[in-house]
């Protein structure tokens, strides 16, 4: 049964962001452009998977190798709900995934971690201007795509694990700062460069974030978009302690 505070926020969207997937599939170009959606957060899910796992190796204790394998765990999860709902909507998942492979592959091979404290900042700052920039994007999905897309971003904890063990670590020796604080900087413009290369790769996703799918976002908005990713990006180095 719908919530009051769920009734509230339904009446407050307009266009397709009104309709459930079944009304809003009916546009063949908005159906293209959440493939793509759903095929680039099902990637990028399925990576962070990875990532978590290869990461574990390098952590300095057992119990922060638990912490990531359970982090990793729920990446997977997040992966299969994304799979399981293009199988569900007639899209291939495999064929969906394949268009954004190289380029978030180039993303991780350009921004390897070098040891532990980088690689706890890049899953919380990468991952978190990823986040951003997709839920930006579902305030004008359908209904049932929306909500999807909201639940697979939800955190798996990592944010404020990396908060944790990264504030720890400048206490200790401040030095470290500033090597971090440059690092998250690369990993701010590398991710930003990403996220613009898949979509102007993507015409259907375009399209729907610059305009000419019902409700998108005008150009201007976009603007405004990223700006706002970037001041969230500025509270989270704030939050680790290091300098925007």
């Amino acid at each position: 049964m719908e919530t009051p505070d769920n009734a509230t926020e339904s009446a407050g969207h307009t266009g397709i962001a009104a309709q459930d997937w079944a009304a809003a599939s009916a546009e063949p170009q908005y159906r293209a452009a959440v493939v793509d959606l759903l095929g680039a957060l099902a990637y990028g899910e399925l990576a962070a998977f990875e990532r978590l796992a290869e990461d574990a190796k390098l952590a300095p204790s057992l119990a922060d190798k638990a912490e990531l394998a359970k982090m990793a765990s729920a990446e997977f999860h997040h992966f299969e709900r994304l799979r399981d709902r293009l199988t569900a909507i007639d899209a291939e998942p495999t064929a969906a995934m394949e268009p954004f492979a190289q380029a978030l592959d180039d993303f991780h091979r350009q921004t390897a971690p070098s040891d532990w404290l980088e690689g706890l900042v890049k899953a919380y700052v990468g991952d978190s201007i990823a986040s951003d920039f997709y839920r930006e994007v579902a305030a004008r999905l359908d209904s049932d795509t929306r909500a999807l897309v909201l639940a697979v971003l939800d955190d798996t904890g990592h944010g404020n694990f990396a908060v944790e063990k990264v504030r720890a670590a400048i206490e200790a020796d401040p030095r470290v700062g500033g090597r971090l604080a440059l690092w998250a900087r690369r990993l701010m413009g590398e991710a930003l460069s990403q996220a613009q290369r898949v979509v102007a790769e993507r015409d259907a996703l375009s399209t729907m974030l610059v305009g000419g799918v019902a409700d998108g976002f005008d150009l201007a908005a976009v603007g405004e978009m990223f700006s706002r990713i970037t001041k969230a990006h500025t509270k989270r180095m704030a939050a680790l302690g290091l300098a925007a």
